[in-house]
């Protein structure tokens, strides 16, 4: 499914992007006609410009590089050779802003495309390697022990309905207008072309399931069908002792056991009035997963970047969920003083 839109591409076209001053200044330091030389010299970016370039601590890249389970080396189809550790820079780099690949020639002394192609190799074996974490719900961390300390994480601070233990919501991704098959990607609602994703985001703040992309005229609760999210909710979410975990979603997702909404009739009684709002204060904690993967990785936030048939670009967005996931930073965790498990947990 996640394949139905996007296709590869050899060398990535030119992105109409500016880069943040202070990298821009650091960039033009560099001497940017020369990609021949000894690589990419760690040392000489601090800490603080290394974790602007590349979203990560420095000491954190041997262990991203460990968890993700990735080989000493990649080859690209070109025949293009390069080290696990600069091959996942790269594309961490090309994630991290919406930059020009000429901007990134002088930091790795290497030609627009060798990094095009490198980019795109990591890209691909990341995504083949861990999409299943967004469609699997038979996870270590979704264990009943762990769903009820999400859920008492929620009831802690307020939350009427017990064992909710995460919220369902679906995000859009405007993407460039493609040249054919406009009426497919194109939200009235939103007047602009998008990929829509449905995604399940648990108190911790990580994202335990996501599905997409979808064309932009689907509604949530076509998507939801779609995705058969609900037989597997009951498969997983339905303990031995009979205690059922649910979701909590908005309006547009139907009632069942497993998936809860708010009342919707016409007249509320004053009690329904206070579920309602209390459960929508605290879904809106959704957003800030949402844009804690933009604020890390803006690429996948420009849409002129994001061009439909010539990139893979929901291997962008579910990739950088990936990463962002693997980052455990997110807001949602410290507003429901939750911590996400371990990146050995995550990851296993």
């Amino acid at each position: 499914m996640y394949d139905v839109y996007v296709k590869n591409m050899a060398d990535a076209l030119n992105i109409a992007c500016l880069c943040e001053d202070d990298e821009f200044l650091l960039m033009s330091s560099l001497q940017e006609n020369d990609v021949k030389g000894p690589g990419l010299n760690l040392d000489d970016l601090s800490e603080e410009q290394f974790y602007s370039f590349f979203r990560f601590q420095r000491k954190d890249i041997p262990c991203l590089c460990d968890v993700l389970s990735l080989s000493t080396r990649f080859v690209c189809p070109n025949g293009t050779r390069v080290s696990v550790t600069e091959g996942v820079l790269i594309l961490l780099r090309r994630l991290s802003y919406p930059n020009r690949l000429d901007y990134m020639k002088p930091l790795f002394h290497r030609s627009k495309s060798e990094l095009s192609y490198i980019s795109n190799t990591v890209l691909d074996c990341l995504y083949h390697t861990h999409s299943g974490k967004f469609s699997d719900l038979d996870q270590s961390w979704l264990n009943e022990e762990h769903l009820r300390l999400y859920a008492d994480a929620i009831s802690d601070i307020g939350g009427p309905l017990p064992n909710c233990w995460g919220f369902i919501d679906g995000t859009v991704r405007p993407i460039c207008r493609p040249s054919i098959n406009q009426k497919l990607v194109y939200s009235g609602h939103k007047r602009v072309h998008v990929l829509k994703f449905q995604s399940v985001v648990i108190s911790n703040g990580l994202i335990a399931n996501m599905y997409g992309p979808i064309e932009a005229k689907r509604h949530d609760s076509a998507m939801l069908r779609i995705s058969e999210l609900l037989p597997k909710l009951e498969q997983r979410m339905t303990m031995p002792d009979g205690t059922v975990f649910s979701l909590y979603g908005d309006l547009a997702y139907p009632l069942r056991v497993h998936l809860i909404t708010p009342f919707k009739e016409a007249f509320l009684n004053n009690q329904e009035k206070i579920f309602n709002s209390r459960m929508s204060k605290l879904r809106s904690s959704v957003k800030w997963t949402f844009g804690k993967i933009l604020s890390l990785f803006a690429f996948v936030d420009s849409k002129k970047n994001q061009k439909l048939f010539l990139q893979p670009v929901a291997k962008y967005y579910l990739v950088a969920t990936l990463l962002t996931t693997v980052c455990m930073g997110v807001v949602t965790s410290e507003y429901f003083n939750l911590l996400p498990p371990t990146l050995e947990e995550y990851m296993s």
